[in-house]
C-alpha cells in the first residue's frame, strides 16, 4: 500500500541577498517500510518523525535551493540515506555544502523504486537549472519542487532562471500528464495538471 506523507517546516529562503520567510513543503513516498524523502527543507527532526523508523532509499532535491536542501546533510547522517540532486544544480549545492557532495546525480528518465513504487526524475529546468518534479504515475501524482505552484510556473527573475525554460519544461514534460494527475509542491497548496494548464505562459 503507498503511502504518501506531508510535512511543513519553515525557515529562511536566500538567494542573490535577499531572504524570505518560507514555508516548505516536504513529502514522503513509499510504504510502511521504505520510504523517498521528497527535499529536507529546514529543519530534519519533523522529517525524521515523519520516517517514524522506515528505512529512507533517499533523499531527493528537487532542486538546491538553501531552503529545499538545508536540512539534506544532518537527514542523510540521522538515516544513512544517500542525498540525490541533478547535477546542473551542483553550483548552488556548494554554496551551502562546499564541503559535502551528493552521493548520487539524478537524470531526467531515471527510475528510484521505493515500496514497490516506481518514481520517474523528469528534468525540468527553469527555476533552476537541475530543478527536477518527480511522477508516480501509478498513484497519478507528480511532485514539481518550485516547478509548478497552484497558480501557475515557479518564480523566475532570479540568478541561474529562466522564465522561458521553466515554460517549456512544464509544457512539454507536466502539460502532457493526465489532467487529472496531482500536483504536489515545494510551497502551497496542491493542485491539478488540468487546473495548472491554462495558468501556463
Amino acid at each position: 500500500m503507498t503511502r504518501i506523507d506531508h510535512i511543513i517546516t519553515s525557515g529562511v529562503f536566500s538567494l542573490d541577498g535577499d531572504d524570505f520567510d518560507v514555508e516548505n513543503n516536504i513529502w514522503l513516498v513509499g510504504d510502511d517500510n521504505d520510504v523517498l524523502v521528497i527535499d529536507a527543507a529546514h529543519d530534519h527532526r519533523p522529517i525524521l518523525d515523519g520516517i517514524g523508523g522506515r528505512k529512507v532509499a533517499g533523499i531527493v532535491c528537487t532542486h538546491a535551493h538553501n531552503d529545499h536542501i538545508n536540512a539534506a546533510a544532518d537527514l542523510a547522517e540521522a538515516t544513512g540515506a544517500p542525498i540525490l540532486l541533478h547535477p546542473d544544480d551542483s553550483m548552488l549545492w556548494e554554496v551551502i555544502y562546499p564541503d559535502r557532495r551528493i552521493d548520487n546525480e539524478l537524470a531526467d528518465g531515471q527510475i528510484l523504486t521505493v515500496g514497490g513504487v516506481d518514481v520517474e526524475i523528469l528534468h525540468t529546468p527553469g527555476h533552476s537549472p537541475g530543478g527536477v518534479s518527480l511522477h508516480v504515475a501509478s498513484e497519478r501524482t507528480v511532485f514539481s519542487g518550485d516547478t509548478l505552484f497552484n497558480g501557475g510556473p515557479g518564480a523566475t527573475g532570479r540568478s541561474f532562471s529562466s522564465h522561458q525554460l521553466l515554460v517549456e519544461s512544464i509544457t512539454k514534460k507536466l502539460l502532457v500528464l493526465d489532467e487529472a494527475t496531482v500536483v504536489h509542491t515545494g510551497h502551497g497548496d496542491s493542485t491539478t495538471i488540468g487546473a495548472e494548464i491554462p495558468n501556463v505562459k
